[in-house]
């Protein structure tokens, strides 16, 4: 097992904390200017209280903190990572490019939709409230309460309609999954032991080449 060092404790925590100011500052761009144009044109968002469009906008740059705070994090431990781990990871990403080089278009739709799928809902929910908020507040014979409630329900029917979706593609995909996995077994674990042994053998010949020069390369 690698012990880590206090350098590159320290080297992961500073790339995390990037990774958060960028997702700050990056959403905040969007989130920031976007409030303020919905609070010049549209009435209905001005008779908002301030909290909740503070909390509008914290929903917004919350969840972009926290995803780019890890992918840094992410990046900082894939880049340090060396030895057999390093080839093992090397070998899976060539194999998963070369897998998704072999799907056709249809399939590399459904397999995008199946690993995103979280942000699908949570875009579709934002979307939908967005078209509802839009038509609703042409309605001039309701109040502003009865508006919101009535995007809300919009919202929450068009967010059951693509869960419903997502649930029938996960099922598909879970089931070609299975299907692949009864036809292939996974040998990884050889390989990775195989390149541990490698890395081990290639250890000990630089071990020996600096006690003795005159070892054979």
């Amino acid at each position: 097992m690698k012990i880590v060092s206090q350098e590159e404790i320290d080297g992961h925590t500073n790339a995390t904390i990037r990774g958060a100011a960028e997702g700050v500052l990056l959403s905040a761009a969007v989130a920031i200017p976007g409030s303020l144009l919905l609070n010049r044109r549209w009435a209905s968002y001005r008779a908002l209280p301030l909290p909740l469009k503070v909390m509008g906008t914290v929903i917004v740059i919350a969840p972009c903190l926290s995803i780019q705070a890890e992918r840094r994090g992410l990046e900082f431990d894939r880049a340090h990572w060396t030895g057999a781990g390093k080839w093992e990871l090397d070998r899976e990403a060539a194999e998963e490019e070369a897998r998704w080089n072999a799907l056709t278009t249809k399939e590399k739709i459904g397999d995008w939709a199946t690993r995103h799928q979280y942000s699908i809902i949570l875009g579709s929910w934002v979307l939908s409230m967005a078209v509802a908020g839009g038509i609703i507040s042409r309605d001039r014979h309701q109040t502003i309460p009865q508006k919101i409630v009535q995007v809300r329900m919009w919202a929450q029917g068009l967010t059951i309609g693509v869960l419903i979706g997502a649930g029938i593609l996960t099922h598909s995909q879970r089931q070609a999954a299975l299907q692949q996995r009864s036809r292939s077994v996974d040998h990884s674990w050889q390989t990775f032991l195989a390149e541990q042994a490698r890395e081990k053998e290639e250890e000990r010949r630089v071990h020996l080449n600096a006690s003795n020069p005159s070892y054979p390369q």
